[in-house]
């Protein structure tokens, strides 16, 4: 169960990146949490499980759209 709790601390943690090398990272262990508890919930079928995954994904995707930046306007 480590990585649940890695999961619920990750979800908890203050998100405040100084650089994009510190939202890359974030992105990245997003996925990898993902990952693993998919993994967990293929197992168990356990809704709680599902619900850990989408709130994850929420986080990662807007980490990612703060990555891509606005786009740039034609002038």
């Amino acid at each position: 169960m480590k990585t649940i709790e890695r999961a619920l601390e990750f979800e908890n943690r203050k998100f405040s990146f100084k650089t994009t090398s510190d939202r890359i990272l974030a992105a990245r262990e997003a996925k990898d949490l993902i990952l693993e508890v998919n993994e967990i919930y293929k197992e168990k079928k356990d809704s709680k499980l599902m619900d850990l995954m989408k709130r994850l994904t929420v986080i990662k995707q807007k980490i990612e759209k703060r990555l891509k930046g606005r786009p740039l306007t034609a002038s």
